[in-house]
């Protein structure tokens, strides 16, 4: 009894030994099995999220009726429509200044006076000449009508006398007497009017020592002081600067030789001076040179802008920064520049994907090659829209831009597209 009770004991034992190690068995199959699905479960979200990042994005941006302006930009100086130099035809000490900057003058008055002490005494001295020339006039016409009067009575003698008296000596000599007369008296004459024109000369030097302006308008410098001595042999020295008004002036800018051709005489600009920040003044084109200008090796040419000043806030050489409006257009088809830069990349490794196992997509992959852009053909113009996500390429016609929006004449680009403007990178 006791050994077959120890051998149901054994039995038993064995028994729930063996169903411990099936359950053990079971138990790390079940988990085997679970961790091959989260293997597999890994490397599918591994393989899909690479391809989703590596999936583009792109910007857009919508095409857009609206007015196209183009403008083009110079920088040039502020000058007075009319400036005069005034100096002086005479050499001589200055003597008095009766102006300053600034100073508003008349057409005629007199903004200096040199010294005048040996300019009256030329005056003087001609007047006595011109009268010393007019007695001798008087003196020579004695003569003459004593000459007239000798020949006369000779040739009533010679009448009278049958022509026995005067003799034909004394006859001639008569003649030619009265012949020099006259003579003398028509260089007395020329010596009258040679005197007065020395006189008048004299005068007028005596009146340009008076410096006056010869225009209406504002001293822009004064160059000159009392004491100042004037030379003005070869040629005439400048003692004001005078614009004739301050309330009509021109910008002068230089228009770089790339948009000369569209400048044209007519067209209208705003400009802004440091002086005066935030605010612009209007101007138009009143003239655009055809002689270049060179500095510093680029190329411009003069263009002159009629600028009103009424409230005289600009100043003669200020600098202006003008922008000339060139084209408006309205009620036109616009995308912006980005747009007909833009063309979609595109690499072998996105057109064929090599199938690939588990252990594949555990292992770690070798860094992608740069995309490669896709150029289009013939350097048509294009712009890119999306379709289903997907990149689609449109042919245009451009017509004028004003470096970042373009005008588009024709193609099949409507109003309202979304037009790819660039590339995003694509989420890490």
């Amino acid at each position: 009894m006791n050994t077959s009770t120890t051998r149901s004991g054994t039995s038993a034992r064995t028994l729930l030994a063996g169903d411990a190690t099936g359950t053990r068995s079971r138990r790390w199959k079940w988990l085997g099995g679970v961790a091959v699905l989260l293997v597999a479960a890994l490397a599918y979200f591994l393989m899909h999220a690479d391809d989703a990042a590596t999936q583009p994005q792109y910007r857009t941006e919508n095409a857009s009726v609206g007015t196209l302006v183009v403008k083009v930009s110079a920088t040039g100086n502020l000058q007075p429509t009319n400036t005069v130099d005034v100096g002086s035809e005479l050499s001589g000490i200055v003597e008095k200044v009766f102006v300053d900057d600034n100073d508003s003058v008349k057409k005629g008055q007199v903004l200096a006076q040199l010294d005048l002490s040996k300019l009256h005494d030329a005056v003087t001295r001609s007047r006595a000449n011109l009268a010393a020339a007019e007695a001798q006039v008087m003196q020579v016409r004695a003569t003459v009508a004593e000459a007239r009067a000798t020949l006369e009575r000779y040739r009533k003698v010679a009448q009278l006398s049958a022509g026995k008296v005067p003799s034909q000596a004394e006859m001639d000599a008569a003649v030619a007497n009265l012949a020099r007369a006259e003579a003398n008296e028509a260089s007395a004459h020329a010596s009258v009017t040679q005197a007065r024109a020395t006189l008048q000369s004299d005068e007028t030097n005596l009146g340009k020592a008076h410096i006056r302006s010869p225009i209406n308008g504002v001293v822009l410098s004064r160059q000159v002081d009392p004491g100042q001595t004037v030379a003005a042999s070869f040629q005439a020295p400048v003692l004001f600067k005078l614009a004739e008004d301050l309330t009509q002036m021109e910008l002068q800018v230089a228009v770089d030789e790339a948009d000369v051709a569209q400048v044209k005489i007519g067209q209208k600009a705003v400009f802004s001076v440091d002086a005066w920040p935030g605010r612009q003044y209007t101007a138009v084109i009143r003239r655009v040179g055809f002689g270049s200008q060179s500095q510093d090796g680029v190329i411009s040419y003069r263009t002159v802008l009629d600028v009103d000043n009424a409230d005289l806030s600009l100043r003669p050489g200020m600098t202006g920064t003008a922008e000339i409006t060139t084209l408006v257009r309205e009620n036109v088809l616009l995308v912006t520049n980005g747009a007909l830069r833009f063309t979609p990349a595109t690499t072998e490794a996105t057109s064929k994907k090599p199938a690939v196992g588990i252990a594949s997509m555990l292992m770690p992959r070798p860094p992608r090659s740069a995309p490669k852009a896709r150029p289009a053909p013939g350097g048509t113009p294009r712009v890119w829209v999306l379709r289903d996500g997907q990149p689609v390429a449109l042919d245009v016609r451009t017509g004028a831009t004003n470096g970042r929006v373009t005008e588009i004449v024709g193609g099949e680009l409507k109003a309202g597209m979304a037009v790819i403007t660039e590339a995003l990178r694509a989420q890490q």
